[in-house]
């Protein structure tokens, strides 16, 4: 039985990201970014996968739409590509009017549907030209100042259509993956064997901090010179993952549950959306290999007034507190993560990729967390998973997705439960994703999408998960007079 808990104007759809999608990695005037590079490494780090082509979005995009139309969405998260807009990223670097004009269709084929614009700045994709002239994310002030340009430049030639931003997604991985265990682009890590150079020790704090400081400066930016005229939102997304202890008699573990969440959210929302320094523990754990703020960028974060939480949520996991003292390339507080509890308990079904089971119980826990926690709206910006075995079906298959539609049927009840049993303001869900895609390094093999892309012919296939969402979604929504009821209940 449905609890009807989402509110009436509940907003819902698809996500995508450019490179997962687009192809077309050198057409119309487009330059390389660092995941171009990066696929095309020899020996392979992505299990020679690359997205030269991808699923061909590009000259595809109104097939795309209409299937977005056919499964009823309201709403579509996509990305831009940085580098298809200013081909070298710079602030003084050419516009690419190509990149533009690709985009200004792009939108312009969603509004003919009645389909929402979401807009993603960065989604990992930063040009290669930047991280050739200075490091990209490395050099904390040239990078902000370049992102800022950029997103001016996206905000000035589509914000009359798109109210919706998001600055950048998941700076944790980006951070983390990318200059830490150096299993993303642009690969720098000095704990993992197949990278060459890096510093795992200090170069995730660098690039979270110029990430941060990006954010809050594209936030400022769109704030002062564009919300008048345009009336649109922006907001950022964080990804992370909720933690139990391990040993729930434990109390160093119960520490090292919330440790593993400060050291993964709290990173990035501390200071967006409290204004704050980085979490205590952080500071603690890292000293000055932890970078500071001066107080000109406290002001800069100060100024920049976010106006939603955006989460992407996959799975939750025990966290069990290590002895002795942390290794100086520990990003996750001197704490193990595992699936399962002291007992044997799973953390919930495992799904097609070993890192990811359900966990909607959890699910409900971790967004009554961070709203009371950072009092911002939250919109779910991603959520989903491949079936078991997916990367092995045939399209027959695959498209009966029973395990994907469970998922998505548990994690919305969870969603339903943080609004009326615990108070969240949740807003949105936006499911991850419109269709199999590039999996980042984990090449084509796990299939997110709830539309099958045969990678050969490119054809298209709609899964029933993707015939099945807006069902799910109107089935929990409230009737209109007793949601505006319970408004006035709760402003008395």
């Amino acid at each position: 039985m449905f609890l009807p808990a989402l509110p009436p104007n509940f907003d819902w759809g698809f996500a995508t990201a450019a490179y997962q999608i687009e192809g077309a990695v050198a057409e119309d005037g487009r330059g390389p970014c660092i995941w171009d590079t990066f696929c095309h490494l020899e020996p392979s780090r992505t299990k020679n996968a690359h997205a030269d082509v991808a699923c061909d979005h590009y000259h595809r995009y109104e097939e795309d739409f209409d299937l977005l139309q056919q499964y009823g969405a309201k709403s579509y998260r996509f990305s831009i590509s940085w580098s298809r807009i200013i081909p070298l990223g710079g602030r003084s670097d050419p516009v690419n009017e190509a990149g533009l004009a690709f985009y200004d269709r792009l939108i312009d084929a969603l509004l003919a549907r009645g389909i929402t614009p979401w807009a993603t700045l960065f989604h990992w994709d930063l040009p290669q030209g930047l991280n050739d002239r200075y490091g990209g994310w490395l050099d904390v002030g040239e990078v902000q100042a370049d992102f800022e340009h950029y997103a001016r430049v996206c905000y000035a030639r589509f914000g009359d259509r798109v109210k919706n931003w998001i600055t950048i997604n998941e700076p944790w991985i980006v951070s983390v993956f990318g200059y830490g265990t150096g299993v993303n682009a642009p690969g720098r890590s000095t704990t993992n064997p197949d990278a060459t150079h890096g510093d795992s020790a200090r170069e995730p704090w660098t690039v979270g901090k110029a990430l941060i400081l990006s954010h809050a400066r594209a936030v400022t930016a769109y704030n002062r010179e564009f919300r008048a005229t345009q009336q649109g939102t922006i907001g950022i997304s964080l990804n992370g993952d909720y933690y139990e202890p391990w040993d729930a008699d434990d109390d160093r573990d119960g520490a090292a549950a919330e440790r593993r969440m400060q050291f993964h959210i709290g990173w990035f929302a501390n200071p967006i959306f409290l204004k704050t320094d980085y979490p205590a523990c952080m500071r603690e754990q890292l000293g000055e290999r932890l970078p500071k703020f001066t107080d000109a960028e406290m002001n800069v974060l100060r100024s920049a007034d976010t106006d939603f939480y955006g989460m992407n949520y996959y799975t939750s996991q025990f966290a069990r507190h290590i002895e002795g003292e942390p290794l100086d390339t520990d990003f996750k507080g001197n704490v193990d993560e595992l699936p399962h509890d002291k007992s044997g308990r799973s953390v919930g079904p495992v799904s097609g990729v070993a890192w990811l089971r359900s966990t909607p119980d959890l699910f409900r826990k971790h967004l009554t967390r961070v709203f009371r926690l950072y009092g911002k709206p939250i919109y779910i910006t991603e959520n989903g998973c491949p079936c078991p075995g997916e990367d092995q079906m045939t399209r027959e298959e695959s498209v009966q997705d029973t395990f994907r539609q469970k998922y998505f049927n548990d994690h919305l009840d969870a969603i339903c439960l943080s609004i009326a049993e615990d108070g969240s303001d949740i807003r949105g869900y936006l499911a991850w994703s419109l269709m199999d895609n590039l999996e980042w390094s984990d090449g084509y093999g796990p299939r997110f999408g709830v539309t099958f892309t045969d990678y050969d012919s490119l054809e298209r296939t709609p899964k029933q998960s993707a015939l099945m969402l807006q069902s799910m979604i109107a089935a929990r929504k409230k009737p209109v007079l007793q949601h505006q009821e319970e408004q006035v209940q709760h402003r008395l």
